[in-house]
């Protein structure tokens, strides 16, 4: 399993790209796709929602468990992906690619994101 050196993580589990004309793109790691198992169901922010660094803004259905999503950010979400919504496998198959969550147009950052090796060292992935 390899974690993108381009994107940041949390503690959390989450990814983060990084920002393009303020907007960043977020999803969960391969690491915690693995962990959850089948994902099944996948309820994001709505676009015009706000969401706060640390909080949750979402969950995750798995055939194992019910799984929080946080917010790896602040700010106002402007687009959530339909994709996984209707077809919620691509969060296991393509964590990285098309299985991304929502879009946030950033406020403020978590303090305490890491880089791919930081996150590889702290997830053992």
């Amino acid at each position: 399993m390899s974690n993108p050196k381009e994107l940041r993580y949390s503690k959390e589990h989450e990814w983060l790209s990084a920002t393009e004309d303020g907007v960043a793109t977020i999803g969960i790691t391969e690491h915690a796709a693995n962990a959850l198992g089948d994902v099944v169901f996948v309820q994001l922010p709505e676009v015009g929602d706000t969401v706060t660094a640390g909080e949750t803004c979402g969950e995750l259905e798995s055939t194992k468990s019910v799984s929080e999503l946080y917010a790896p950010v602040s700010g106002e979400v402007v687009e959530a992906n339909q994709d996984v919504v209707d077809d919620p496998a691509l969060v296991n198959s393509a964590p990285f690619e098309g299985g991304w969550l929502f879009k946030v147009r950033v406020s403020a950052e978590q303090d305490d994101l890491m880089s791919a090796d930081e996150y590889t060292a702290f997830s053992g992935s």
